[in-house]
């Protein structure tokens, strides 16, 4: 069996720990011949391969990013994408592709083996953490870690001037990296998109910190938004998946806060530094297990499913039913950190 392996979608820590999973057991144990795409769905859409095979994927644990690229080509958007990618599997003797990717890539995959009968397995990643149907998702352990490093960082330099400092993360519709790196770096503030927030009672919670003699950390997603008003954007410009450009809702909060409490506030984006790097231990536990169990759904025939973690255990569940909606954040566990708010 020849077996094809793509990463799509923004990159994240872990995707070589997978690719390396599915390559080391898929050659020794099944002896499956492997090809990479490059570049996410654009791989086969124009049948951009590179070699994957044990030397290739040698020493690339650790790595972050990936190793066959990325990127956000969406093929259902280009002209006889799904016939050209039918095609160009058959010229290349591609049996099965494994897609490696989040909410985007993996609902491509699911109309692909649904409603096109192509044959592919589904591996989740993320940053966000944002996908259904599983415990996490490999890329978010570093992502808070890194997060919640640099927030450690702020209350020091906040302290010494005695200023407000807001820290951007990234967070579309979910904010599991502002609450678990807030809550774990002692944030004053956690904004998140699932609960709009009110710029008054932030500004009473900035002013009651100060009272305190401590100088605030406010931690706000991206796509948080403030009552009276709408997500703030980079710009207006549409990816091909239909998702405009997020980041600037801290700057905006920043002098809003300013303006109206009189205290100096300054703004730090954290942005791909959350992507980039080395993986965590946890996140290259994870993404090893997902490459392995992903090869074993190839061998099965179990097509159409996505690898997910369900407490300890790596379970197989429908990959239409994964992205059929976003993980967020309840709005209990939002209640129960807002005692360290102010």
């Amino acid at each position: 069996m020849r077996v094809g392996v793509l990463t799509g979608g923004g990159d994240c820590p872990g995707l070589n720990a997978v690719i390396r999973g599915i390559v080391r057991k898929g050659v020794q144990e099944y002896g499956y011949d492997f090809v990479g795409f490059r570049d996410g769905w654009r791989g086969p859409l124009e049948g951009d391969t590179v070699r994957l095979d044990i030397p290739a994927v040698r020493g690339i644990l650790p790595r972050g990013g990936t190793i066959l690229g990325s990127s956000r080509t969406n093929p259902l958007k280009q002209d006889n994408g799904i016939r050209r990618i039918k095609d160009n599997l058959a010229k290349l003797e591609v049996d099965a592709l494994i897609a490696i990717g989040g909410e985007d890539t993996l609902g491509v995959a699911a109309r692909l083996t649904d409603e096109y009968g192509v044959p592919v397995v589904g591996v989740p990643k993320t940053i966000d953490n944002d996908l259904s149907a599983t415990d996490y998702t490999f890329g978010f352990d570093t992502a808070v870690g890194i997060a919640t490093e640099a927030i450690d960082r702020l209350h020091t330099t906040a302290e010494s001037h005695m200023r407000v400092l807001v820290c951007e993360v990234m967070g579309r519709h979910a904010g599991w990296i502002a609450i678990h790196s807030g809550l774990a770096g002692g944030a004053n503030v956690i904004l998140i998109p699932e609960q709009r927030f009110d710029v008054d009672q932030v500004c009473a919670w900035v002013t009651s910190r100060f009272k305190a003699s401590y100088a605030p950390i406010v931690v706000v997603a991206e796509g948080a938004m403030p009552k009276d008003g709408d997500v703030v954007l980079k710009d207006g410009t549409l990816d091909s998946f239909g998702h405009v450009r997020l980041s600037g809702v801290g700057e905006w909060l920043a002098k809003e806060i300013e303006r109206r409490t009189g205290k100096e506030a300054r703004t730090t984006v954290l942005g791909h530094i959350q992507r980039g790097g080395t993986p965590s231990a946890f996140d290259r536990w994870l993404a090893t297990r997902f490459g392995l169990h992903a090869v074993d759904a190839v061998r099965d025939g179990d097509f159409g499913k996505m690898v997910a973690l369900r407490g300890t255990d790596i379970v197989r569940v429908p990959i239409a039913e994964a992205t059929a909606k976003l993980k967020t954040v309840d709005l209990k566990l939002y209640e129960e950190v807002g005692v360290f708010f102010g």
